[in-house]
């Protein structure tokens, strides 16, 4: 805004003049409070399910929509120690006295019971080398009568890595432990130096490339099965390629059902890893191959071009009136606060639900849902028309309207979910070991940690323990 050296004659200019000059500087605070939110608040988001965590007095910000709101009692548990698991192998130690006379008369004392109090030991883990002796055998006779001797030997066995040193065993520890807990392969080279070991970063990644082309065909039969599931959820995020470093490139996920096993439901557990140097449409268009199942996203267009029926997330626009919130003024509440009690509404309509058929499920969002989602809409229609578009406020309401014949969708089907969290836990491993291991230094490495990925969180998924799964796999 240029600078004003006098001000107008015209009150008509100067209350135009005012009222820019009004906008423009609360516009500045809002984004100086949500800097110093940045800088110095909570680096956590809260699951809008966390009812302890929410003001339950609604503003009154709409009189004619104003609710009644049930006051939740919270009762922190006392923390009890989970036993150990009966499985793991036990050493008895007992702890006897010496003199077993009673002191008073000098009788003997007999054993009434024990107490048992049990300790967790760690043991360090132990390498070893697996020495394969394949004897040889020849004919005496033919050594005699013949000019070449033919040598009888046992076949050298299988292995991951054919002539390599690697056993199932090392490439499972070398792959959890990169993509599984973001240990990357520099860290482990310095550990196996502990042991004498000296093993380079750049064999160890040549493994992990082998080991991911080993895992190829069951990655494919996990996509053959991930497309025929009726609900899919999606999420992307930018990953760094040294060798494309010209343009920036994604790691593309694709998941199905929950996070845990579900015995009872018929849709399979499976979390898949796509990567591509862009993020273009034709990206989902590709590895979807037609599916016009739910897809369940943000807001991001590049899913607009599939066939599939897009579902919109709560968890996101949510977020933005949580911006919102944090960008008022400290110990003030308003529109964003009455939003973020509506969408906690909404929650809690799931969290009820949650153990229940999906029958059920749906018939509870149809009977309580759909009425919060129709008072939720007419406040956005009327708050469009009077929050500043710019502001934080203006953004999240804009959005929400933009995005709202995907955000209702979740009401059409008791198997969706009310926001696409399932895929945010899912890629988090991925986004966390990032932090460590910052980069993909090839094409190939970076297809690589997708198979790795995607077998290590689907192994999660149902149950299992990567590790075990990886060298079941491989041997």
């Amino acid at each position: 805004m240029k600078e004003i050296n006098t001000l107008p004659d015209d009150p008509q200019l100067l209350k135009q003049i005012i009222s820019q000059l009004q906008a423009r500087n609360n516009y500045l605070e809002e984004q100086f409070r949500l800097a110093q939110q940045k800088r110095f608040g909570a680096s956590s988001e809260s699951h809008p399910a966390q009812a302890d965590l929410f003001n339950e007095a609604e503003t009154l910000v709409e009189k004619e929509l104003e609710q009644d709101v049930a006051t939740i009692e919270y009762q922190r548990k006392k923390p009890t120690r989970q036993p150990l698991p009966k499985d793991l192998p036990r050493e008895r130690v007992v702890h006897d006295i010496d003199n077993k006379q009673c002191d008073c008369c000098g009788g003997e004392l007999h054993k009434m019971g024990e107490d048992v109090s049990e300790k967790l030991k760690f043991i360090p883990a132990q390498v070893k080398v697996i020495e394969h002796v394949r004897p040889k055998y020849s004919c005496r006779q033919c050594e005699k009568t013949q000019t070449q001797v033919r040598i009888v030997q046992a076949p050298v066995p299988a292995s991951p890595i054919p002539k390599g040193i690697a056993t199932a065993s090392l490439l499972s520890q070398i792959i959890t432990s990169k993509y599984q807990y973001g240990l990357p392969l520099y860290r482990q080279e310095s550990l196996f130096k502990q042991y004498g070991i000296a093993l380079g970063r750049r064999t160890m990644a040549d493994w992990m490339i082998r080991c991911a082309s080993l895992f190829k065909p069951l990655y494919d039969r996990l996509h053959d099965v991930l497309l025929q599931q009726p609900v899919l959820h999606g999420d992307e995020t930018t990953v760094k390629v040294v060798k494309e470093d010209k343009q920036t490139s994604y790691m593309w996920l694709y998941c199905s059902g929950t996070d845990s096993p579900a015995p009872e439901s018929h849709i399979r557990n499976i979390a898949l890893f796509d990567y591509q140097n862009s993020r273009a449409g034709r990206c989902p268009v590709d590895f979807l191959q037609g599916y016009d199942g739910y897809l369940q996203v943000d807001g991001y267009a590049g899913y607009e071009q599939t066939q599939a029926t897009l579902v919109g997330c709560w968890a996101h626009a949510r977020r933005k009136f949580k911006e919102a919130a944090d960008a008022q003024a400290k110990g003030k509440t308003g529109k964003a606060d009455w939003a973020l009690n509506q969408i906690q509404k909404l929650y809690r309509v799931e969290t009820a639900c949650k153990t229940a058929s999906t029958e059920a499920h749906q018939a509870a969002r149809a009977q309580q849902s759909a009425q919060l989602l129709t008072q939720f809409k007419t406040w956005l229609d009327k708050s469009a028309q009077t929050v500043v578009p710019k502001s934080k406020l203006g953004e999240a309401v804009h959005y929400t309207l933009r995005q709202w014949p995907k955000l209702i969708r979740y009401l059409d089907d008791g198997h969706l979910k009310i926001d696409n969290n399932r895929a945010e836990r899912a890629i988090k491993p991925f986004v966390i070991g990032r932090k460590n291991w910052l980069f993909s230094f090839t094409t190939s490495g970076a297809e690589s940690s997708a198979i790795l990925y995607s077998v290590i969180e689907t192994a999660r998924a149902n149950g299992l323990t990567p590790f075990d799964y990886m060298m079941h796999c491989l041997n």
